[in-house]
């Protein structure tokens, strides 16, 4: 039996029409891979090794976050590290004026400027924050750690308190030139001593936690990435500022100044030791962000080499397949034209 195959015009212009958006889409595609450099269907492609390549850019995600979460740590690390650096070199000069004030008969007028003006810095510097969140607070990033030491504050308030208990007058009361140096030595070895000893710094001066922020800077690495406004060394200094600013030092007589003045020695030379201790744990932390960071950038580098080896495409080949599809749309695109102008009536 024989069949018949019948030729129309609309029977070619719908194959043309067929065959040229089928070659658009190719086009698309080929385009896309000559422009990039890989299969613009990876899974298509590769078919039962996708997993591996989706394992790998997983990894190399995850090696992605990391380096950019260790840019943060980094910056708040080195803000840290400022600060810390900053309030011990404060802290050694005021050493020297502690020492040159001991047996200067004006001495408290003397020493209390820059014992008030270094209160304020601590507590301007442990209240730094960097992209938001408090440096110095330990996980309670979002409060301010340190309160102020201002008229009216829970600080001031206890110390004022303190001091009329222990003595029977305030601060700026001309009775301050009685008290005798042993009395004053046991004020500042107990009384005073604990409103810089938990629980008492906790609830007047530090709304900080011991415990501080951690982050993993690597695969297998999670470290301690900031410090506490609890830490020792801070405390220290906060009280000897405070008690050589505001326990009414230019009205005592030169002899309990004097025990003032000791005490606040040893505490500024601890404070210092435990500084430097502190800035050195920073600086060890820095050191290990470094290498992880290096570390990841060198596995990303890996990662990015197998994936490209997996989804590459000959650019050559891709840029071929363009120009073809491109010759055979518009040649499709021409016989479509000119079947368009074929009509019966022009034969009729």
């Amino acid at each position: 039996m024989m069949s018949a195959n019948y030729i129309s015009t609309l029977m070619l212009s719908s194959s043309l029409r067929s065959s040229i958006t089928n070659n658009q889409a190719a086009l698309t595609k080929a385009s896309k891979e000559a422009t990039t450099g890989r299969f613009a269907d990876v899974g298509l492609e590769l078919g039962a090794t996708t997993g591996s390549d989706v394992t790998l850019r997983a990894d190399f995600s995850f090696a992605d976050q990391l380096v950019d979460t260790n840019g943060l740590v980094a910056g708040r690390l080195d803000t840290t590290q400022n600060r810390v650096t900053q309030l011990g070199s404060t802290a050694t000069d005021f050493l020297k004026d502690l020492i040159a004030a001991r047996s200067t008969t004006d001495g408290g007028r003397i020493i209390l400027p820059p014992a008030s003006s270094n209160l304020q810095d601590l507590i301007g510097a442990l209240n730094v924050s960097y992209n938001g969140s408090y440096l110095f607070s330990g996980i309670n990033t979002q409060n301010m750690p340190i309160t102020a030491y201002t008229a009216g504050s829970a600080s001031k308030n206890k110390v004022d308190a303190d001091f009329l208990s222990a003595f029977g007058v305030t601060q700026s009361s001309a009775g301050v030139s009685a008290i005798t140096p042993a009395q004053m030595q046991t004020f500042l070895d107990t009384t005073f001593d604990s409103e810089f000893a938990s629980p008492a710094w906790n609830t007047n001066w530090s709304s900080a936690t011991d415990q501080v922020m951690q982050s993993r800077i690597s695969t297998t690495e999670i470290v301690d990435t900031s410090v506490s406004a609890n830490q020792t060394g801070f405390r220290k200094l906060a009280e000897a500022y405070t008690m050589m600013a505001d326990l009414g030092n230019m009205k005592l007589n030169q002899e309990t100044f004097q025990v003032v003045v000791d005490k606040a020695i040893g505490l500024v030379g601890n404070a210092i030791t435990d500084l430097a201790t502190l800035g050195g744990g920073v600086g060890t932390v820095q050191q290990r962000l470094t290498g992880a960071t290096d570390k990841l950038k060198l596995q990303q580098d890996i990662l990015n080499n197998q994936i490209v080896k997996m989804e590459a495409v000959d650019p050559t080949e891709a840029s071929v397949r363009v120009n073809t599809l491109q010759t055979q749309i518009q040649t499709a695109l021409a016989l479509t034209s000119q079947l368009q102008k074929i009509s019966l009536i022009n034969y009729l």
